[in-house]
């Protein structure tokens, strides 16, 4: 199957565009000799990056090709209006790439809201799932936490939660290294069974009766334990989450930078410590855990972070790369009892 993964990059997106987008390609091209990838974007801006990254005056490797894009969907794009009038961007030609079968999988690093909005009118939903769902791995005791949705959908039915629980019990297997039956948890203000408003207590009865090993009730300290390998919850309580735990992981960073610069002691003291202060700055870097999947969708699109740098935009190819082995939409569309598209 390794032979057949085409991962279509759309080199143009996010903060750093081509410039992190290109090179990052290249690195995992050359990892990955038995993947095809495509650079999709503007003539010149590919020809620069290319012969930049490659010092060989814009030869490419075997297993990469270019296609070229005249638009680019801005990080300040409406949806609806980047969905209307950029039919030949660089995201939007990545996704029809997916949509022919000619590729298995798209990278994007750019505007959130467009790549969801275009994914979902492009490849249309897996037949079974009625909204798709962000996720990605969150740093644990344990090793990984899946999380969904992470922006999404502001508001879910049960109904949808349930579902998430499905999608995200098959990407802490095949993603996160997660045993056959991961351990999944819906997260809300407290663990006994009474409390939560309504939706999430229908969303509880529905997913105790799912199959899924369903572990119930989780807060949000539980995110980080060992206790559970998938977080249920709706996208806009997700993305304040996310958004939190990266403004914390920041916070505590530079709180022990400023503790360790005080006084000549304490810069001392940082020295002796730096093995394990480096330890700590690897273990919550958010480029580590980049790449978070748009699931439920028919095909695999990977969302990188806009201000992602070369190292994480590589791990969005990545994850990519994993979905695709593991054949994620397939497994999704099986387990929720319907055909997947061949």
């Amino acid at each position: 199957m390794s032979a057949l993964i085409h991962i279509a990059i759309d080199a143009m997106s996010g903060d750093r565009g081509p410039s992190t987008c290109v090179p990052a390609a290249l690195a995992a091209a050359r990892e990955h000799s038995d993947v095809r990838f495509t650079l999709i974007g503007r003539q010149g801006d590919l020809e620069r990056e290319i012969a930049g990254a490659t010092g060989t005056g814009g030869a490419l490797p075997a297993n990469v090709s270019c296609l070229l894009a005249a638009e680019v969907v801005e990080m300040t794009d409406h949806p609806r209006e980047a969905l209307r009038r950029k039919k030949d961007s660089s995201m939007r030609r990545a996704l029809d790439l997916v949509k022919t079968g000619e590729a298995t999988a798209c990278v994007s690093a750019g505007n959130t809201g467009a790549l969801m909005a275009m994914a979902h009118f492009v490849l249309k939903m897996l037949p079974g799932v009625e909204r798709p769902a962000i996720v990605s791995l969150i740093p644990s005791r344990g090793g990984h936490t899946c999380m969904l949705d992470l922006g999404a959908n502001a508001s879910c039915t049960p109904a949808q939660l349930c579902q998430f629980g499905v999608m995200g019990s098959i990407l802490a297997t095949g993603l996160a290294g997660a045993h056959e039956r991961p351990r999944v948890g819906l997260l809300n203000i407290g663990e006994e069974e009474m409390k939560g408003n309504e939706n999430v207590q229908a969303a509880h009865n529905l997913l105790a009766a799912s199959g899924l090993n369903y572990v119930g009730f989780v807060e949000g300290h539980d995110i980080f334990s060992d206790e559970v390998d998938v977080v249920v919850t709706d996208g806009f309580t997700g993305n304040v989450a996310l958004k939190t735990m990266e403004g914390a992981a920041r916070f505590i960073m530079a709180t022990l930078r400023e503790e360790f610069t005080r006084s000549p002691l304490r810069k001392l003291g940082a020295l002796a410590a730096r093995p394990t202060l480096s330890a700590v700055r690897t273990r919550l870097d958010p480029n580590r855990y980049n790449g978070a999947s748009m699931v439920g969708l028919n095909g695999i699109v990977v969302k990188s972070h806009g201000g992602a740098d070369l190292f994480g935009f590589q791990r969005a190819i990545e994850v990519a790369i994993l979905e695709s082995r593991t054949g994620v939409p397939a497994k999704i569309a099986e387990q929720l009892g319907a055909p997947h598209r061949a």
